[in-house]
């Protein structure tokens, strides 16, 4: 069996992918994240994906490696991790009482045969209309600095939310589980057979 690696060190991502029940190996992919302007959130959300993923190939050339990305998006303005507190209130207070776009990409690559399969995952999400008091107070409790759209859907974000739509919700976390089995199965990888 080929060993999975996760280009990433993201703990939402590696608990994620724990749920699956197989080992894997996580790994900080040299890749830099950008955010290319002019493009457009899907396009850049998937490179990055790929990037992350194929960075790792001469690295683990014997494994299957899984990359992913993750953008929020209001009306074509793209927004990624805020990186600090007074950011990340200034995303939600932009978002609030708006429908946007959480943009989740996952690249899985065959470093042995470089065969690749990809999947986008687009779930819209309502945050509710908010006071300045509020934004400061979840941003304070949850600690989003670290989160696409600044909000943590597996904790307290669902409190600011009118409503989370999408296929996986696991994309919103950051890596869409249902998504990334398809794609594994695609390449040959059955984790129902990997766990047994």
């Amino acid at each position: 069996m080929k060993p999975l690696v996760l280009a990433s060190t993201s703990k939402y991502r590696a608990a994620l992918l724990e749920r699956l029940g197989v080992p894997f190996e996580a790994a900080a992919p040299p890749y830099e994240e950008r955010n290319v302007a002019g493009h457009a959130p899907d396009r850049m959300v998937m490179e990055q994906a790929r990037g992350k993923a194929e960075s790792l190939v001469s690295t683990f050339p014997n494994a299957v490696i899984i990359g992913s990305d993750q953008v929020a998006h209001l009306d074509g303005a793209i927004l990624t991790k805020p990186g600090s507190f007074d950011r990340a209130v200034e995303q939600l207070d932009r978002l609030q009482g708006h429908e946007h776009e959480l943009l989740t990409g996952v690249c899985v690559i065959d470093a042995t045969s470089g065969q690749s399969v990809e999947h986008l995952e687009r779930s819209p999400i309502r945050i509710r209309s908010l006071t300045r008091v509020e934004i400061e107070a979840y941003v304070r409790a949850d600690n989003p600095v670290d989160c696409a759209g600044s909000y943590k859907a597996e904790s307290l974000g669902v409190t600011i939310f009118d409503y989370q739509r999408g296929d996986d919700p696991t994309a919103v976390v950051g890596l869409p589980l249902i998504a990334l089995s398809r794609l594994l199965r695609e390449l040959g990888i059955d984790i129902l057979n990997r766990r047994a």
